[in-house]
């Protein structure tokens, strides 16, 4: 007789602990660096530093959302926006779960959701998002992010990736 597969939860499944391991290994990685950069390094207080010809360190409090959209200066705006990254890092933390996928998946989301709850702690901190790493080339300047920033770009383009995919 073939032993049934076991069915997922919505709380843990087969790669929930793959998934919070990397979300929590993003998340220390990311409040780590900026403490550093905050506490230690006193980024605020140096302003632009020049790393290399294309890499700057200089502090950006971000109001809003990517690109800062929808900026929201107030106390209450920036709980509301830590209120929105907690929920949506819930919702893929369940997504995760009962759509029971593969690793790479897991660690997409755990990507994601590491990021999003860094970038949640800053908003309740400090009133806004840190962010200290500025990219550019030839004139044109990138915008400003952070580490979180950098994980939840990759794990979306791991999910992207996964979609497209099928893992075996």
């Amino acid at each position: 007789m073939q032993q049934e597969r076991e069915k997922p939860g919505w709380f843990w499944s087969r790669h929930a602990a793959l998934a919070f391991a990397v979300a929590l290994a993003t998340l220390v990685i990311d409040q780590a660096n900026k403490w550093w950069m905050l506490d230690v390094y006193d980024i605020a207080n140096k302003g632009r530093v020049y790393v290399t010809p294309f890499l700057d360190f200089v502090f950006v409090k971000n109001v809003g959302i990517s690109y800062s959209l929808f900026s929201m200066e107030s106390e209450t705006g920036q709980y509301f926006l830590a209120a929105f990254a907690i929920a949506a890092s819930l919702a893929m933390w369940v997504w995760n779960n009962v759509a029971n996928s593969g690793r790479l998946m897991a660690v997409a989301l755990g990507l994601i959701i590491g990021g999003a709850i860094g970038n949640a702690i800053d908003r309740v901190r400090i009133g806004g998002v840190a962010d200290f790493y500025s990219l550019h080339a030839y004139g044109y300047y990138w915008y400003v992010f952070n580490i979180a920033d950098m994980a939840i770009v990759a794990g979306v383009a791991a999910l992207l990736y996964d979609s497209l995919r099928r893992e075996s």
